[in-house]
């Protein structure tokens, strides 16, 4: 086992790699909680029951495509990167392609199908790094920052933080209220967490969140701890439905979700692997050894988690807790992987999963996420533009598609007219007619 691991030669062991698979996993435990009540549309009331995802099913799905995501990193490219169903394209799930658009989950969940198939040709065909290379460094940066002010309004929002309003369509909710209240106080509790460096901020954040909860009355302690595994029967296998009616995945709103899943996950894949792999020090001479097996580690977990029932899975930043308390090996994506098969055991638990317990996680995702904007030139007009639009259009029309679109449709203009038509990529082009023709089609489907 050591000799496959590698052990010696990355300078680790067992304690260390076990420590560190454990902090990994409790630093990204909050996606059991928070992904199946986004994906059933928890926090959203008066809703048919047939655009709601089986809050249970999803559980056991977010499982499953973790284990597979995270042995098959640990096994085949030995990288101590855990996977799971990704925050914000969870919500572009749920908030764009089904409230939104108006798409059946399960035709959502084809669209997941399809961008994890397509993720996985062009890994293997090397046209992956082209594309990555086509895209502007900001509007990446600024995507990842868009979608995290967007999951922390879908958070706030949801906890009654900030609230809907006749004059300004927004405002402060009310405060009074002690499920606000507790949503407040679990912000407070997570945000001086994260302030003194305590591995697994977050997850503890909930947990102490949802324990006030219990003890003021605000939340109804669960029947059991443990039970029998959910049955994953509501959503097994519904992303093939579609193919019994193959029409009605010729829409521009399908095309868009295949393109948008795809494209989100292939730079929050990319920056994850990057920044990590220099944190343990795997990069050398700017490159990344075996980035291809990780790469496709991810589509499969991707794959895995549609056929199961869950949004796109994704790497998980969360996983430099793990590498900063010595984690250096797949070896401790294997124990965060055991972690989250003993988890699947306590689904009674996500019943004390209120709104106001996942707001702290959502804020604070959010947070981390729009750091990014740091390394965004904004002293650039022609930069600051399409990279402002990009960010500020995903929470203002409650869609990420829409943000990405503006954003790549304004790039070339502002480039152009600034004189650097030599620095535009021909792939983005493409790209500024394929959302042009979003706009056009979109709005009148």
């Amino acid at each position: 086992m050591k000799n496959y691991f590698k052990f010696d030669e990355l300078g680790t062991n067992y304690k260390r790699e076990i420590l560190g698979g454990l902090t990994t996993f409790l630093s990204m435990a909050y996606i059991l909680a928070v992904n199946p009540a986004m994906l059933s549309l928890k926090d959203v009331p008066d809703l048919p029951d047939a655009m709601r995802m089986d809050a249970g099913a999803v559980f056991v799905a977010t499982i499953l495509a973790s284990i597979v995501g995270c042995l098959f990193m640990g096994l085949i490219a030995n990288y101590p990167i855990a996977l799971a169903p990704g925050m914000g394209l969870n919500a572009f799930f749920a908030f764009t392609v089904v409230l939104t658009y108006g798409i059946p989950w399960q035709i959502g969940l084809t669209g997941v199908l399809f961008s994890g198939v397509i993720f996985a040709l062009l890994t293997m065909s090397g046209w992956r790094e082209t594309i990555i290379n086509a895209i502007p460094f900001e509007l990446k940066m600024a995507v990842s920052a868009g979608i995290g002010l967007f999951i922390t309004f879908v958070g706030l929002k949801g906890a009654g933080i900030v609230a809907p309003s006749k004059a300004t369509l927004v405002t402060i909710g009310n405060i009074h209220d002690p499920h606000v209240l507790l949503a407040v106080g679990g912000i407070v509790i997570t945000v001086i967490l994260m302030a003194r460096k305590v591995p697994g901020s977050i997850f503890i954040g909930m947990v102490l969140t949802a324990i006030f909860g219990m003890v003021f009355g605000l939340i109804d302690p669960p029947k059991q701890i443990v039970s029998q595994i959910p049955s994953v029967e509501p959503t097994f296998g519904k992303a093939f439905e579609a193919f019994q009616n193959p029409g009605q995945l010729l829409t521009w709103h399908f095309v868009a979700v295949v393109l948008t899943f795809l494209f989100i996950d292939f730079f929050d894949t990319a920056g994850t692997l990057v920044a990590v792999a220099n944190q343990a020090g795997f990069v050398k001479d700017n490159k990344l050894p075996r980035a291809g097996r990780a790469l496709f580690a991810d589509s499969l977990a991707t794959m895995t988690g549609a056929v199961f029932g869950t949004s796109t899975t994704t790497s998980y930043i969360e996983s430099s807790a793990g590498v900063a308390v010595g984690a250096r090996t797949g070896f401790a994506s294997v124990v965060t992987a055991l972690c989250f098969a003993l988890a699947l055991f306590f689904s009674p638990l996500m019943a004390v999963v209120t709104s106001a317990v996942t707001a702290p996680a959502l804020v604070i995702v959010g947070v981390l996420m729009v750091s990014n904007l740091s390394k965004i030139e904004w002293e650039r007009f022609e930069i600051a533009v399409p990279a402002f639009l990009t960010m500020i259009m995903m929470p203002l029309t409650y869609s990420i598609a829409t943000g990405i679109a503006c954003g790549f449709i304004f790039y070339p203009i502002t480039m152009i007219m600034a004189g650097r038509r030599k620095e535009i990529h021909p792939i983005m082009y493409v790209l500024f007619v394929v959302f042009v023709l979003y706009f056009i089609f979109v709005q009148h489907s």
